[in-house]
């Protein structure tokens, strides 16, 4: 009698549970529909957006067309003065001569081999040209100045256009290795550490992809100014700014787009720094940026236009000269004039300029971020 009863009771615990999981299996069905589904994702989609547009608003309490008060915007950034910073980059570059210098020498053969970056028949054309109207066009010795200073910028404002597609595309990987080159041996160096260049050339190239969708979006950013260069040159092409009125109105154009592309781009140039650090994601590395420079975005904007202003200060100190001697050279010597001395300059000028640019933008960020403002 008394197993009966146990018996009975555990038929009734079994039936329970039988109905209990089919209402459970039966409410599960019910609220796991596609409709629900996508609901509930919708749903949780929009909180996750309002969560970060209200963080956004937090981090960033500048508005559009409104007026910001200047205690919400204005942070503290202790830096030395502009050419005290200078030679404090290029005193850290020349405590490490030996390795930068080799990767300087190591990309401008590797630009070399790619076929440089200027166009030797060009050059060649433009000092035939100059050479035959310089008697008239100039005189004395700062006619040769002049002589030099265009034909420094003939040649290089020509560009690669005599490469291929595919070889440009490798020139400006090259650029972009030895700028990850030059940040990866300077973090070590700073940290204490001392590695050898075959350990920046091995170790620097794991932020690649980050770093080149983060130069894709730099990209972006200054399609308006090529934008801009388009229109003044089919402007110009059928004379509608020899009118005062009509340029002035263009120019006033062009430095509007210009200052909103200086604009975005200031945090931009940071992000190529600050995705080199370990496990950083490209559109992370721009909202740190973002964050970074809000409320010194004009201070960090000079100090970068100051860095591309010591290069071309660089390239005309180094290049001016050049040229004079290698047209004094193969004036009095023609068996050397179809060596491509231009080209060869260019390529490790550029190489130097790259690794340069990097070690400057790279200890502007170390500067900023020792920095202990609060956010503005």
């Amino acid at each position: 009698m008394r197993y009966t009863k146990v018996s009975m009771v555990l038929k009734k615990t079994k039936n329970t549970a039988k109905t209990r999981s089919k209402k459970t299996i039966t409410t599960a069905r019910v609220r796991t529909s596609p409709g629900r589904r996508f609901n509930s994702w919708l749903g949780r989609t929009n909180a996750r957006l309002t969560r970060r547009y209200q963080g956004f608003l937090d981090r960033r309490p500048h508005r559009s067309f409104q007026l910001t008060r200047r205690r919400d915007y204005v942070r503290s950034l202790r830096l030395p003065g502009y050419i005290s910073f200078t030679l404090f980059v290029w005193r850290t570059l020349q405590r490490h001569r030996r390795t930068f210098l080799l990767l300087v020498l190591l990309y401008g053969f590797a630009m070399m081999a790619l076929g440089g970056i200027t166009n030797q028949q060009a050059y060649s054309q433009i000092s035939e040209l100059l050479q035959e109207a310089g008697p008239e066009v100039f005189t004395g010795g700062t006619g040769k100045l002049g002589e030099a200073g265009l034909l420094l910028l003939s040649t290089f404002a020509s560009g690669p256009g005599a490469l291929t597609v595919e070889q440009q595309i490798f020139l400006g990987l090259a650029l972009l290795l030895a700028w990850l080159t030059t940040v990866w041996l300077l973090r070590e160096y700073l940290l204490g550490r001392r590695p050898r260049l075959r350990d920046g050339l091995y170790n620097s190239g794991s932020p690649f992809v980050s770093t080149f969708i983060v130069v894709f979006v730099l990209i972006l950013q200054c399609l308006p100014a090529g934008i801009v260069a388009l229109i003044y040159a089919a402007l110009s092409s059928v004379g509608l700014l020899e009118n005062g009125f009509s340029s002035m109105l263009f120019w006033i154009f062009a430095v509007t787009v210009g200052a909103l592309v200086l604009y975005w781009v200031t945090s931009t140039i940071i992000a190529l720094v600050v995705v080199t650090l370990p496990g950083m994601y490209p559109l992370r590395a721009l909202k740190s940026s973002g964050d970074l420079v809000v409320g010194r975005r004009l201070r960090i904007m000079y100090r970068l236009l100051w860095g591309m202003f010591m290069i071309v200060v660089a390239w005309a100190v180094v290049f001016i000269p050049l040229l004079i001697l290698d047209t004094a050279v193969k004036d009095a010597w023609s068996a050397v004039s179809d060596v491509p001395t231009m080209p060869m300059a260019a390529a490790v000028m550029s190489a130097a300029s790259s690794v340069w640019l990097a070690a400057y933008v790279y200890l502007l960020y170390r500067k900023v971020v020792d920095d202990d403002a609060k956010p503005a």
